[in-house]
């Protein structure tokens, strides 16, 4: 899923994890379970849904300007992260993975996002095989997803989070084989949820998010939720270079306060 002069993923790499899901108390009991068996893991297009079709296109000819004006620094500063934007298919077609982060926290408390975070060192080489690792991992030990299940198609550039300084490797995949999901940790997260594509889509459900520094950018009223920022920015072009965005009112905005 590269191009010239990218970065090259390997098609195979072998990680272990234990199958089952991490319950009581969080995220370090949950990095301890995900060690034992070994889960090999391509990259690979076989078998995919022809719905994903136009976001395997999209992964294989979009340029990281075309992704976001926030891209990581020449300089090559920034913390390595990574995302795991998951889609599976639920009673309404094509849904998308996310997850709230607990309204206790101080940093963006109550926004949703995709399932991820930093590389840790055991992930490996930042630009290689360990972004794919890291998706995997922070997806396990934040939702309970057994990695087992999905299967990794693409890889997007990597885009920029100025605020954080995190340099963030969006990786897609495709629920293959659904698993039990939910908050591992109370205290970082409030739920984890999926959304159908079709909600997505819905001009009713789109808007502008207005922070009061004075960034503008997509927003998407779903689930009970309000998905802006790093998040909705990726969805909304995932949405447009698939093919699948419809009309809507880019007037109609949604204010967000200082704590978001």
């Amino acid at each position: 899923m590269t191009r010239a002069g990218e970065e090259t993923y390997e098609p195979t790499y072998e990680r272990s994890y234990d199958k089952s899901h991490a319950t009581g108390d969080a995220k370090g009991q949950a990095k301890g379970q995900a060690k034992g068996r070994a889960l090999d893991v391509a990259v690979t297009t076989e078998g995919l849904p022809a719905w994903l079709d136009p976001v395997v296109h999209a992964a294989d000819t979009v340029e990281p300007e075309q992704l976001s004006r926030f891209l990581p620094p020449e300089s090559g500063s920034g913390r390595q992260s990574a995302v795991l934007i998951l889609f599976g298919e639920g009673s309404r077609g094509p849904e998308l993975l996310l997850m709230e982060r607990a309204g206790s926290l101080r940093s963006h408390p109550g926004q949703p996002s995709f399932p991820g975070g930093a590389l840790d060192p055991e992930d490996g080489d930042p630009a290689a095989l360990g972004p794919l690792r890291a998706a995997l991992r922070e997806a396990e030990e934040e939702t309970g997803l057994d990695p087992a299940g999905v299967q990794i198609f693409g890889v997007l550039p990597k885009l920029y989070i100025p605020v954080s300084s995190f340099v963030v490797t969006p990786v897609l995949g495709w629920w293959r084989t659904p698993s039990p999901v939910g908050a591992v940790d109370p205290a970082e997260t409030a739920r984890v949820f999926t959304v159908p594509v079709v909600d997505l889509t819905d001009p009713a459900n789109r808007a502008t998010a207005v922070h009061p520094s004075g960034h503008h950018g997509p927003a998407f009223m779903v689930e009970g939720a309000l998905v802006w920022g790093f998040t909705a920015g990726v969805i909304d072009r995932i949405l447009h270079f698939a093919g699948w965005e419809r009309p809507w009112d880019r007037a109609k905005q949604v204010p967000l306060d200082w704590r978001s």
